[in-house]
């Protein structure tokens, strides 16, 4: 049983997260929607608030709270920005609880203090033009060389790969063996034979840069191997059981968004003399998002606490992602349609919200690869 009452601690959290988001975000998200302009600032004052090491252990810098509150976190900034939400997602659950959770003592201690601060920003480079889903598909090749690996490849979409100083790279270390062949690296990305090759223009979250990357000879010391040879599918896997979690609290944020912007306009708008709030097709479209948010918030409060208790969690991080991922589509179309006319142009937010929903049906695993993920633990435990 998960208990529901929030602690001090995570409301706290909640509410520093969410008085950010409305102080500093709502302007920033329009403007870098527009710009397609990494929030810089933002990201450095959140780094400063500490909510960019929320998870990570005093001892290594970090402000040593539960996966709870940065589930919370990324809700709520995403309510304002979701290009800050899934920067702050990105950086923390795939750049940095790698380190932290399949990291030895030294690369913790070396690198999680500048990842709490913001001073580095990391990112999660698995994804390659020719093998999203399909982990086994990577071309990316690193060898041994005495002391270090020389690593080959290019790496696609990756979130804050323009701008974080530590990636996590995975490579084919043994390319006979498929998943059993690769590894998993953290790399400097002010390392010889890295470079930032492409930024995708983008249907939304326009703030939050996807990255190509280029290794070209790049010599990586072996003491930055995470874990062992071959054990980099285990690594990559571990690391999205969380990393849904964050996506399913940014998905539930553009949810909100779209949510609230419904009821302000709703109650606003007049047509044949009463607000359209008072029309039933708009009540039910509000009290069907209202439900979805929830229920969608739940999961993803069930799988954070599951794995905040050191409990598996792989099929309920998986079905807070499908569930808020598809929630945040539904709600966004429904705001749009609740809009009409206005709901289509730049005048209004919700055909951002719309445009940045999507991504959360793709990105961490599709909802189609959710729902492989799901049927084989329910299979696997009947």
């Amino acid at each position: 049983m998960m208990e529901l009452e929030l602690t001090e601690a995570q409301r706290a959290t909640r509410d520093t997260a969410r008085r950010f988001a409305r102080e500093r975000l709502e302007r920033v998200g329009v403007e870098i929607d527009r710009t397609h302009q990494f929030p810089t600032a933002a990201v450095a004052e959140l780094g400063a608030l500490g909510m960019l090491g929320v998870f990570i252990p005093e001892e290594y810098g970090g402000a040593g709270l539960d996966n709870v509150s940065y589930m919370l976190v990324v809700e709520e900034l995403s309510v304002e920005c979701a290009s800050t939400g899934v920067i702050v997602s990105a950086h923390s659950s795939l750049g940095s609880w790698p380190i932290l959770g399949t990291g030895t003592e030294e690369q913790k201690q070396r690198f999680l203090p500048r990842m709490a601060t913001g001073e580095w920003l990391g990112c999660f480079a698995l994804t390659e033009p020719q093998a999203g889903s399909d982990a086994a598909g990577q071309k990316t090749r690193a060898v041994r060389d005495g002391d270090s690996y020389i690593i080959n490849g290019t790496k696609n979409f990756i979130t804050n790969g323009s701008e974080a100083g530590i990636a996590i790279v995975f490579a084919m270390t043994d390319a006979d063996k498929g998943n059993h062949g690769i590894s998993a690296f953290i790399v400097e990305t002010s390392t010889p034979g890295f470079a930032v090759t492409r930024i995708e223009e983008k249907m939304g979250i326009n703030g939050s840069h996807s990255a190509q990357l280029a290794f070209s000879d790049m010599r990586v010391p072996r003491e930055n191997l995470l874990t062992n040879e071959g054990e980099g599918f285990k690594v990559a896997m571990k690391t999205l059981d969380g990393g849904r979690i964050g996506i399913a609290a940014q998905a539930i944020g553009i949810a909100r968004a779209s949510l609230e912007a419904s009821l302000k306009y709703s109650q606003e708008r007049q047509a044949f003399g009463r607000p359209i709030a008072s029309n039933q097709a708009i009540q039910w479209k509000l009290a069907d998002m209202a439900v979805e948010i929830d229920a969608a918030r739940l999961l993803a409060l069930q799988a954070a606490s599951l794995k905040d208790a050191g409990k598996p969690y792989t099929k309920q991080s998986a079905m807070a992602k499908l569930f808020a991922a598809e929630t945040a589509m539904k709600a966004a179309t429904e705001a749009v349609q609740i809009h009409g006319g206005y709901g289509y142009t730049k005048e209004f937010k919700v055909e951002r919200y719309f445009r940045d929903a999507k991504i959360t049906e793709i990105y961490e695993g599709t909802s189609e690869i959710q729902r492989l993920v799901i049927s084989s633990q329910v299979l696997m435990n009947r």
